[in-house]
This record gives C-alpha cells, sequence and structure tokens, in this order.
C-alpha cells in the first residue's frame, strides 16, 4: 500500500514537473504561443502542443506512477483518475475559451497516456 500512494504521488509530481518543463519551452521557444498565453487565445497549431503537452506528461506520470509502484494497477487507475478529476474544474471554467474537439481530445489523452506510459514501462525487462 505504501509503494502504491508513492506511486500515485510521484506520478501527480511528474505530471505537473514534465508539464511545466515542455510549456516553458513553448513559452520561451514560440514567441507567438507566450504572447497570447494569457489571454489563451490559441492558434489551433497552438492547441495542438497544449494537447501533445498533456499526453507526454500524462504518459511519463504512468510511467513513473508503474515504476514506483512496480507496476500496480489500481495505482495506475488511481493517478489516472485523480488526474482527471484534478482538471475538470479547470476545464469547465476554460469551456468557453476552446472548442468542445479540444476538451475532448484533452481529457481522452490525459487518461489514456498514463495507461500508455504504464504500459510502455511494463514492456521494459530492465525497470
Amino acid at each position: 500500500m505504501p509503494r502504491g500512494i508513492a506511486g500515485v504521488a510521484g506520478g501527480l509530481v511528474a505530471w505537473i514537473v514534465v508539464a511545466t518543463l515542455i510549456n516553458l519551452g513553448l513559452r520561451y521557444g514560440w514567441p507567438a504561443y507566450a504572447a497570447v498565453e494569457k489571454e489563451m487565445t490559441f492558434t489551433l497549431a497552438m492547441m495542438v502542443a497544449r494537447l501533445i503537452l498533456s499526453a507526454v506528461a500524462s504518459a511519463c506520470a504512468g510511467a513513473t506512477v508503474a515504476w514506483i509502484s512496480r507496476r500496480n494497477n489500481r495505482a495506475i487507475m488511481i493517478c489516472a483518475v485523480l488526474l482527471f478529476v484534478l482538471f475538470l474544474p479547470v476545464h469547465y471554467q476554460l469551456w468557453n475559451g476552446f472548442p468542445l474537439w479540444y476538451h475532448v481530445a484533452f481529457f481522452v489523452l490525459l487518461v489514456g497516456m498514463v495507461f500508455v506510459g504504464a504500459a510502455l514501462l511494463r514492456r521494459n525487462p530492465a525497470s
């Protein structure tokens, strides 16, 4: 049980760290992105970049929770559900600022890539 809890916590921290680092890369490497980030008036390419950011962060979260918890399926599921629940109020506030497809894609990738990241770790016998 302690490994499961640590795994979930580690997965959430991994999501935050990876998402923050990628977002900083977008902000400093893409001046047009930085110019509209506060207003959140993103172009299609910027929205896709944000979805990729979330997908990569979620895969890293899944791999982290699987690694720490020794591939505990319950911990992986809890991490995915917690990410979903934590982002529901955020996307509720952003609902009118983004098209429906963006919200759907965000949540599908957010949850799905946790399981992909965990599965990728399972395939690596060295981990």
